[in-house]
């Protein structure tokens, strides 16, 4: 989260959006002249979640500038992408007034969201307009369990987040030797959090862990000290948290200054576990700090490529980059093979069809009732002051490291 003092204003975000264009742009991107196909962009860029909404823009926009540089869409004449940016301000009814702005300004389709409160209310916004709308992030199950056809969701759902993520903590601790027997959950007390704590209760005993407490925080929070307390009176062996940047930082740096040491923190869509941000601010809270999140492909060499480019715009490299890049790739694909920008065609390929992933491990994309059913999560580890894939095998770049040492 980005407090108020550092968060970025409106108008240095669109000119920090305009500088990552410049980077990668080329003289075909700026030409005026050809057709133009319009792009809905919205991310939360002021507000609570301002810092993940800036990351989730840039990776839409250096997206759009490699289509346009590679020739635009060519099965429509090398037609060229515009974006038309939208703020949903953090807030689910902006969010929605947002969507209504863009339908009416003509966009083909519509790309972001981020969190499940807003992704809820924008998609609704969007359905009325049969307007398509892919979700960078929102993990929310309800979010296509609501009929409405014009919704899509590029990454894995919570459902699926969280069978990856025990099936993997199972693994790991077996490997071990079964270091962790008890878990605390910390999670924000939204619909992404409150879900994911619901799905955690019912399954974590089930696989030999006894769950001391469950936690909730609301969004934003300004002080972890009392969840911090509460973790080390109970000295679990495990702590497993579901919440936004700000708030694990806030955690993290907490656990750190009190010096409660589990033997894992072991993060399930962990707002800044899998944040290079994260690991640059604050190395020794972030160190060992293990996630199941959206991660890109380490194997692909775009991916080290998206980094660079992301770092040389003076941010920090997080998800929300190379997903957001990917699902606006996976966009421009489904327009192609539509033809033309014609909304309800386009649902109707997105519904039906198979697309590349970009740089995320999803292999081929298709989607079933709305949910991207090749979405794979993959499981972190900040070892080194850096973000390495540990699980599953055929992406890891490195080994576990746990228990983590007192």
């Amino acid at each position: 989260m980005t407090s108020p003092a550092l968060a970025p204003t409106r108008r240095s975000l669109l000119a920090g959006g305009a500088a990552a264009v410049s980077l990668v742009a080329r003289p075909a991107v700026l030409r005026a002249e050809g057709p133009v196909v319009k792009l809905g962009i919205i991310q939360p860029l002021t507000g609570a979640l301002a810092n993940d909404g800036d990351l989730g823009r840039l990776g839409a926009e250096l997206a759009i500038a490699d289509i346009n540089a590679a020739g635009g869409l060519k099965a429509l004449g090398g037609a060229r992408i515009e974006a038309v940016i939208a703020d949903n301000r953090s807030n689910p009814e902006a969010a929605a007034q947002e969507t209504e702005r863009l339908a009416g300004e003509g966009v083909a389709a519509v790309v972001g969201g981020f969190g499940s409160g807003l992704c809820a209310t924008a998609t609704q916004a969007a359905a009325r307009y049969d307007l398509p709308y892919m979700i960078d992030v929102g993990v929310a199950d309800q979010l296509t369990q609501r009929g409405l056809k014009n919704t899509f969701r590029f990454a894995p759902s919570f459902s699926m987040v969280t069978r990856s993520a025990l099936d993997r903590l199972v693994a790991l601790n077996a490997g071990a030797g079964k270091p962790a027997r008890t878990v605390v959950i910390v999670h924000e007390d939204g619909l992404f959090g409150s879900g994911l704590a619901k799905l955690l209760q019912a399954e974590l005993p089930k696989l030999g862990f006894e769950i001391l407490e469950t936690i909730a925080h609301p969004t934003p929070a300004r002080d972890m000290a009392n969840v911090v307390l509460r973790i080390r009176s109970l000295q679990p062996d495990l702590v497993i948290p579901s919440h936004y940047y700000g708030e694990f930082v806030l955690m993290a740096r907490t656990l750190l200054q009190q010096r409660v040491r589990p033997k894992g923190i072991y993060a399930i869509l962990g707002g800044a576990a899998s944040s290079l941000r994260f690991v640059k601010e604050f190395p020794q809270a972030a160190e060992g700090v293990m996630d199941c999140n959206h991660w890109p492909d380490p194997r692909n060499p775009l991916s080290a490529e998206l980094r660079r480019r992301t770092e040389g715009t003076g941010r920090a490299f997080a998800y929300n980059v190379p997903l957001n890049y990917s699902a606006v790739r996976l966009i421009a694909e489904a327009i192609e093979q539509a033809g033309a920008p014609d909304r309800r065609r386009i649902i109707d390929v997105l519904a039906t069809g198979e697309f590349g992933s970009g740089v995320m491990p999803y292999g081929r994309s298709r989607f079933a009732d709305g949910q991207n059913a090749s979405a794979l999560p993959l499981n972190t580890q900040v070892q080194g002051g850096d973000v390495k894939v540990i699980a599953p095998d055929a992406f890891a770049e490195a080994k576990p490291v746990f228990p983590l040492k007192a």
